[in-house]
């Protein structure tokens, strides 16, 4: 066997990160991602992998992700009987993922079948892409425990370091030695990586110098809004609503957004920013579970963060802030007229407590949506975003008379400077790959790279090493 590199996700796209290296014998995948879009995208998550997963030896995890992380359990399930490398809190945050990933799905499975029923066509019942039960058996496959800046010995001829990627809790870059037959070869795999100057985390790390560079594409060809008047935009909302009376709904991401929003709001009021009467709800039983995984992971974090848990504080801690797991407690919310800040799933509006809040808020002319994050075409957040008038919700007319806020300065990704200093920072490598990415972002991306060897594989293309 010679090394080779194959592409098997997030190959000329954004989503289903999922990448193979083969060397001395053993196959090593790095990330087994979801694709995340519309029905046509969801069905090619049931096609074939692109490889035999029951001829894998090894997943090595960058985060937790969906997208990189939600095809786990079908991997299982079709074969795979490896060991899966990650850092404790990526193993932590997959289960949690993964499990919410698996409900839905069943979820989705039984209410097209429930449509299909009362249609007299029980012909071809819908399956799952993955139980709950798959989900819990795939736990079984993680092994040992990456920590960052510490070589593993993966196998014969391949060892991996894990280097902090500042994306998300526990999300690393992957860096891998490979020798063959007295060959050796070194790649790093990007995964995603983070934003610098975020108030959570640390800043990727820099690289080390590698031969082959694989490396995301997400905002290749664009610049984020800076973080600071973001956060003061946001304070304005928040004051500017309470003084109308009203409620701010913040649509909210489970994953790193919910964590640093509680952040930023608890600061606001330590600074005085914000009324220290002001009461927040973290509306979202994911997120409620994820902030619970990110207190038990303090070395993840900035230094001053990292203090402030040593000292016993609590960086998601605020006066009037109350986690509502419970169906009923979220159903109450609704009966709160004003001075509430309420986040809440799905940051794009496409199901979750969210859209229920909007319902009873949107068309309140005193109460305030407020979008930090990203919202794609055809979602509910994206119509609104757009400046619909009316828009539908539970078949229901429901006029948009809300002030709408659209802040762009938390997004957990790299821009395009970020990620052109992150290549440049430990000299050329022989060979950048470009993945995770639109064609316009790569493009634009391999573009500003200059003249070097670029290549922006298609799926399931194979590379020697």
């Amino acid at each position: 066997m010679s090394m080779r590199l194959s592409f098997h996700g997030a190959a000329g796209g954004v989503t289903g990160s999922c990448h193979l290296v083969e060397c001395a014998g053993s196959k090593i995948l790095i990330d087994c991602g979801l694709y995340q879009g519309g029905r046509e995208i969801e069905e090619e998550n049931r096609e074939s992998f692109g490889f035999d997963p029951s001829e894998i030896d090894f997943l090595l995890l960058t985060h937790a992700h969906l997208d990189h992380c939600g095809r786990i359990p079908l991997l299982v399930a079709r074969g795979f009987r490896g060991e899966i490398i990650a850092t404790a809190a990526s193993r932590e945050l997959a289960r949690l993922v993964l499990l919410d990933a698996a409900d839905l799905q069943e979820e989705e499975a039984e209410w097209r079948n429930k449509k299909a029923r009362r249609h007299h066509d029980r012909a071809n019942p819908i399956q799952p892409l993955y139980t709950v039960l798959d989900a819990l058996s795939s736990m079984d496959s993680f092994g040992r425990i990456a920590h960052y800046d510490q070589a593993i010995e993966v196998t014969d001829g391949v060892r991996a370091t894990f280097i902090d990627a500042g994306h998300i809790l526990g999300s690393a870059s992957v860096f891998l030695e490979l020798e063959e037959k007295g060959r050796r070869r070194s790649l790093l795999f990007s995964g995603d990586l983070g934003a610098n100057g975020r108030p959570l985390l640390r800043d990727p790390a820099r690289r080390p110098g590698a031969d082959v560079v694989v490396m995301e594409t997400t905002y290749g060809d664009r610049a984020h809004k800076p973080l600071a008047p973001s956060i003061v935009e946001l304070y304005g909302a928040i004051r500017d609503t309470f003084k109308r009376g009203g409620n701010v709904i913040i649509p909210t991401f489970a994953l790193e957004r919910a964590q640093e929003l509680l952040f930023c709001l608890r600061e606001g009021v330590e600074q005085g920013e914000l009324p220290a009467s002001m009461q927040v709800f973290l509306d979202s039983p994911m997120a409620i579970s994820a902030t619970e995984i990110f207190r038990r992971h303090p070395d993840c974090y900035e230094p001053e963060v990292k203090e402030l848990f040593a000292n016993g504080g609590d960086p998601f801690a605020l006066p009037g802030v109350h986690f509502t797991r419970e169906t009923a407690a979220s159903m109450a919310l609704n009966r709160i007229s004003g001075g509430a800040v309420i986040l809440a799933g799905s940051g794009m509006c496409t199901g979750g407590r969210v859209v229920h809040h909007l319902k009873h808020n949107l068309w309140r002319s005193d109460c305030s949506i407020v979008f930090v994050g990203f919202a794609a075409r055809g979602t509910l957040a994206r119509r609104i975003i757009d400046g619909a008038p009316v828009v539908k919700i539970f078949r229901e007319e429901i006029p948009v008379r809300a002030r709408i806020y659209t802040i762009g300065g938390f997004s957990a990704h790299a821009d395009r400077e970020e990620l052109l200093a992150w290549w440049r920072s430990a000299g050329r490598p022989d060979r950048t790959i470009l993945v995770h990415g639109d064609e316009e972002a790569m493009a634009a991306f391999a573009a500003a790279l200059g003249d070097v060897d670029v290549r922006m594989p298609e799926l399931h293309e194979v590379i020697e090493l």
